[in-house]
């Protein structure tokens, strides 16, 4: 069923349809290594929570990871005893590797994971993936550094925890809360675009699929838990930490020099509004205000030091003429760069022309403030000086502003000018996103009007 939408926005994620019989929704992944005492108790713990209060069809899956101990058998004996639970063993180990390999061949339409000390309160398990079966979101994280959310672990995992959190919002610029809370889902469709680009095997997994999500323009949806520390959990903090901060670090190089195919997680998934063409609302608008922001400070910071240097052999006017002229230069140069995208030669010089002009705009009012300021006192302090300049540059940025975005750069790339444009679709056909792959479909009767992609 197609959620209800405007005309000319992108196809919508759709909510997961009813599925046949003996095909489940949800696909829960229990990853385990030599858990021969605990598996048994949380995989029928988990079983019974979701017979109980799971309103559609599900499967558990244990993922054997080269256990060493009776861990198999245990699996084994469950998939025997509980119909919707089975096992699967890989002859290697790694949380990631474990989770790629059921993930990719699962059937169901959601898939999740959790850790086998089931450390996070079960009834989080629903709020978790329905938003990815209402089509709402892609992903689904627990959180534990929620507000709402209730924790008790030690101080040693809590600093670990906020601290690797932290680097990671500093480092990849990363937005949500949580990367190494184990209780987390995806959609199947979105799933079979990340994995084939999620290089770790271990534990670093979750954070390198939850990066390149938000570079996808994925909507990760997060939900507070209730989250008890597992005392005998046998997980190496150390070791986990130091191979987590490497894989940090090759994700940001590799965002640095341009080596990760981003071309490939151009909001693939549809239905972003930031995408929809509208001819009322000027796209890019609010980052290039952040832009010219930034440049006009730095600007206004070289025109005063300039200014206050050249007043000390020239006369008020001339200082003011000379630092405008020289940080008129170097902000139509930042702006046209930096600000509005604008990259090679080509029209370079029409464009420090109109910047010139627009220059000249400024110097009027700079000029005019200080014209009536001396006419006002005879011999004015050089703060009041600044002061009158200042608020004339205010004015004058704001005009600048407007004049560059509607005269010197009306043609400026926008923000996605890279990304290959999709060719429009047919009148009659509407685009419907499926397993990572457009099908384009005829219209019924009862469809809306066509959805077209900028």
């Amino acid at each position: 069923m197609r959620t209800d939408s405007s005309p000319g926005s992108l196809p919508a994620r759709e909510h997961l349809p009813a599925t046949g019989a003996g095909t489940p929704v949800l696909d829960v992944v229990v990853p385990v290594y030599n858990e021969e005492k605990d598996l048994g108790p949380c995989v029928r713990r988990l079983h019974e929570h979701l017979t109980r209060t799971f309103p559609y069809a599900f499967r558990i899956t244990v993922a054997d990871n080269a256990s060493t101990d009776a861990t198999a058998h245990v699996a084994a004996r469950l998939a025997a005893d509980l119909g919707e639970v089975r096992s699967v063993r890989l002859e290697q180990k790694g949380r990631g590797r474990a989770l790629r390999t059921v993930w990719s061949a699962s059937d169901a339409p959601v898939l999740a994971y959790m850790d086998v000390d089931l450390s996070t309160d079960l009834n989080a398990l629903l709020p978790l993936v329905a938003p990815l079966i209402s089509g709402h979101s892609d992903l689904a994280i627990g959180s534990r550094l929620a507000r709402s959310s209730r924790v008790v672990r030690g101080a040693k995992r809590e600093f670990v925890s906020r601290t690797y959190n932290l680097i990671l919002r500093g480092s990849l610029q990363a937005r949500f809360s949580d990367a190494q809370c184990g209780f987390k889902a995806i959609r199947r469709d979105v799933a079979q675009v990340l994995l084939p680009l999620v290089e770790d095997t271990g534990w670093f997994f979750d954070t390198e699929m939850l990066v390149l999500a938000e570079r996808a323009g994925c909507r990760i949806h997060e939900v507070p838990v209730d989250w008890v520390d597992d005392p005998h959990s046998t997980v190496h903090i150390v070791r986990t930490a130091a191979d987590d901060l490497k894989g940090v670090w090759r994700i940001g190089r590799a965002l640095a020099t341009g080596s990760l195919p981003l071309d490939r997680l151009a909001r693939p998934f549809g239905d972003d509004p930031r995408d929809r063409e509208l001819t009322d609302v000027p796209q890019g608008l609010a980052r290039q205000l952040v832009g010219f922001c930034v440049v006009g400070a730095l600007s206004t910071l070289c025109y005063l030091l300039l200014y206050s240097g050249f007043r000390l052999f020239a006369g008020s006017q001339a200082a003011n003429a000379l630092a405008l002229l020289v940080s008129a230069v170097a902000n139509t140069a930042a702006n046209r760069r930096l600000t509005f995208g604008v990259r090679g030669r080509g029209g370079a010089v029409r464009h420090q022309a109109q910047g010139l002009v627009v220059f000249g705009i400024g110097l009027v009012l700079t000029s005019g403030s200080l014209a009536a300021l001396n006419a006002a006192a005879t011999d004015p302090d050089h703060s009041t000086e600044l002061a009158v300049l200042i608020a004339a540059n205010l004015a004058a940025t704001v005009l600048r502003f407007l004049l560059f975005r509607a005269w010197v750069f009306p043609d400026a790339p926008p923000a996605d000018a890279g990304r290959t444009p999709e060719p429009a679709p047919h009148p009659d056909q509407y685009l419907v996103w499926n397993d990572a792959t457009t099908r384009r479909l005829p219209v019924r009767a009862a469809d809306t009007e066509p959805r077209e992609r900028r």
